[in-house]
Order: structure tokens, then sequence, then C-alpha cells
């Protein structure tokens, strides 16, 4: 399988029967980001968050509620582990699982804050999120029912998966991590607990180069 250009040298593979979870130098390297956010995450402590207006010399300093604090440290920590998992799965099945929890833990981490305007954000998120998990499963169901396997390991190079199949898992990445740029970044990042947005942004990014990797593998 790592005869392949885009996955540079093998590192470590985990055998389960025919899903071998994987780590190459492509593999690793994302999975490196993902933890050092998720430190991030465990040590941040922003507990206050202060607004300039431009222009003047007012200042303003927000009370930032505890219980939505450790609600948004505790979603952001999961964001970061399904990520985790997301990186290193070797099975279309469980990446797609994977990144259906990190669109779940992306609403929470919208959804930790008492502003309206950043809970119609993480509502209109949900639904975006709802749809593109029909892509996601449906293209692991296609791959499925053409190769006969949802092994990374076993269809790399290969060519089997249709090309609906990867469009469909690209779209559902899509829906899942990248629809907060689109949908509710210009919100979050003024809410209080704002740090732990980064790790929407970051999971975004990390799946979307995985699901690259695996339309280009398989």
């Amino acid at each position: 399988m790592f005869n392949l250009p885009i996955e540079g040298e093998e590192l470590f593979a985990l055998e389960f029967g025919d899903i071998v979870n994987y780590f190459s130098l492509y593999t690793t390297t994302l999975f490196l980001f993902a933890t050092a956010f998720i430190i991030i995450a465990i040590i941040a402590r922003p507990e206050r968050q202060t607004d300039i207006v431009f222009g003047t010399d007012a200042v303003y300093t927000k009370e930032i509620n505890q219980d939505n604090l450790r609600f948004q440290r505790f979603m952001a920590i999961a964001c970061g582990l399904a990520t985790l998992g997301a990186v290193c799965s070797g099975d279309l099945f469980n990446f797609s699982l994977f990144t259906a929890l990190i669109g779940i833990t992306n609403i929470g981490i919208v959804a930790g804050v008492n502003n309206r305007y950043v809970l119609n954000a993480a509502y209109n998120y949900g639904i975006v999120a709802m749809v593109a998990t029909t892509f996601l499963f449906g293209g692991a169901s296609m791959a499925l029912g053409t190769c006969g396997t949802l092994s990374i390991w076993e269809l790399a190079g290969k060519g089997l998966v249709p090309l609906a199949a990867k469009m469909f898992l690209v779209l559902g990445v899509m829906g899942e991590g990248m629809a907060p740029f689109y949908i509710a970044k210009a919100e979050i990042t003024r809410a209080p607990g704002a740090p732990y947005v980064l790790m929407i942004h970051v999971s975004s990014l990390l799946i979307f180069l995985r699901v690259i990797e695996i339309i280009l593998t398989v």
C-alpha cells in the first residue's frame, strides 16, 4: 500500500481482520497536529474576553459562564479525539463514523454559548451536518456494494471505488467539517470561549486533508 507517493513511509499498522488501522508519514503528521490542539484545549483558560471598539478607547470585558466554558472545553477535546480516530482509521465506515462525530462535537462547541446569533448559526450548521451524514455513509455504502470491502488497506492502489462514492465522501466531509467556515465563523469567533473554536477549524482542515488522501489512495 505504501508504494503510493502520497502516503510516504509506513510507520505502523494494526490489523483487525481486513481492517488495518495504519500510520504513514502523511497520517502521522495529521495525528500530531490534532494531538497538539487537544493539549491546547486542555490547558487553555479563556476566563475573560475583551472587546475593543475600533476607533475609540472603549474596552469591554465579558463575563463567561463557567458551566458553558467547561462544556465547550469538553466538546473541543471530544472533537480532537474524534479527529484522531478519523486520521488513522483504515476503514471507510469508521472514517465516516468519526467524521460524523466531529460534526456533532462541532455543533456542541458552537452551541455552548448563550447568544441568539450563535445559536442560530449552530442550528443552521446542524442541518447541513445532518444532510452531510447521508453523503458520508452513502459513499461508504457504495464502496462496499461495489468492492465487497471497506478496508482502505485492501482497496489501496486498485482503483475499484466508484467516482460517485469518492464524490459522496468529499461532499460529506465538506458538510460535516467545512460548514463552520461559511455558516458560523463570524459569530462564533466573537463569542466567549472563542479559543475552543480553533478546534472546529483544525478538525475541518485535518479531515479534509485525510479524505483527499483516501480518495487518491482507493
